[in-house]
């Protein structure tokens, strides 16, 4: 009896075809996150201070690029890649270097003021914006930006109210102005505020964006007010879960009202369906951590993987910053981010002058 012979199964051309379609675009944000990286060296080495982290660095190169000569549709799918999948993985990887415990130890009481200060921030904004004519999703976009932890929160709130490219961009690019403004204005108005150093450092990490930046923003007021500083900051980022749970939500009753749904019922299978897949990995990779599946030594190298692919985020969400649109938009966002960090630093104030009688 004579063996059927079976065709050989076709190679996976098109897996070869996907990545042959994002290695250029790859490349190009993988070159403009290293030279951003070598130009915040050299701003340390040279200015002993960086005033511009290489994510921002990466940012205002990817506009420079397109402003100059913009990529044509060969880069398209791999910045494209860059900006959604790679941020996806870092969010994921950034969960890993938060542990609950520390941050539930500090006391029931400021973790609900962070609360409290998150939320009204975020109101606040919304409403700032509505007045000030911004679209809704880059109110949120801001929203969430200001009262959370900047570059990160927006562009993980961004996939999940279907936010453009050019939107995150222009965002990030003028939140990160006016956080900069922050760090810079903190270590010279606060001593005259008379604050003890725990007041100061909780100031600072309700107000800072980043947590580098809370540590470069406190440390002129001393060790404890840098502790202080960057527990009162994972406190913040650790609200990124479920503000972008609430908005995911939000979203699924808007859809289902405008499809005529009456009554949203969400099992347990949906509502997995529904988180963002890198939501759930961002949560996850906290959980393993605080159980010790993650162990310590891997965190460090898990954090800087998630740095490197951000800056690449950053660099391919440059490349689709188009500068006259951001002159179009410029005046209701600027003045949107104007006036949530001003509401943001006095909400902060209140809350310490409270929380810490300082």
């Amino acid at each position: 009896m004579t063996r059927a012979l079976h065709p050989a199964r076709p190679f996976p051309r098109l897996h070869i075809q996907r990545v042959q379609s994002i290695l250029p675009g790859m490349v190009l944000c993988l070159l403009l996150s290293a030279f951003a990286v070598a130009l915040e060296m050299a701003e340390s080495r040279l200015l002993g201070k960086t005033w511009l982290e290489s994510l921002n660095l990466a940012l205002l190169l990817g506009v420079g690029i397109r402003t100059a000569c913009k990529p044509g549709p060969r880069w398209a799918a791999g910045t494209r890649f860059c900006s959604k999948t790679l941020l996806n993985i870092a969010i994921v990887f950034l969960g890993a270097s938060f542990t609950p415990h520390a941050v539930f130890g500090a006391g029931l009481h400021l973790l609900l003021g962070v609360m409290a200060i998150v939320v009204s921030s975020i109101i606040f904004t919304l409403l700032v914006g509505y007045l000030a004519g911004l679209p809704m999703q880059q109110r949120v976009l801001v929203a969430c930006g200001n009262a959370i932890c900047g570059n990160s929160a927006i562009m993980a709130a961004a996939p999940v109210i279907h936010a453009r490219d050019e939107d995150v961009g222009t965002t990030i690019a003028f939140t990160a102005a006016g956080g900069l403004v922050v760090v810079l204005a903190l270590p010279l108005v606060v001593p005259s505020l008379n604050l003890t150093p725990d007041a100061q450092g909780t100031l600072a990490g309700l107000t800072v964006y980043a947590v580098p930046q809370v540590v470069a923003a406190a440390a002129p007021f001393g060790q404890t007010a840098t502790h202080v500083g960057t527990l009162v900051k994972l406190m913040r980022v650790l609200m990124l879960g479920p503000v972008c749970l609430v908005l995911c939500l939000i979203g699924t009753v808007r859809s289902t009202q405008t499809q005529g749904v009456q009554h949203a019922q969400l099992s347990s299978p949906a509502l997995f369906r529904l988180v963002p897949w890198y939501i759930l990995g961002f949560v996850g990779m906290m959980v393993a951590r605080t159980t010790n599946l993650v162990p310590p030594q891997a965190v460090a190298p898990l954090s800087l993987a998630a740095t490197a692919l951000t800056i690449m985020a950053m660099a391919a969400l440059g490349l689709g910053v188009d500068l006259r649109t951001v002159m179009r938009a410029g005046r209701a966002l600027a003045l949107t981010v104007f006036f949530s960090l001003i509401g943001l630093i006095g909400a902060s104030l209140i809350l310490v002058r409270l929380t810490l009688g300082a």
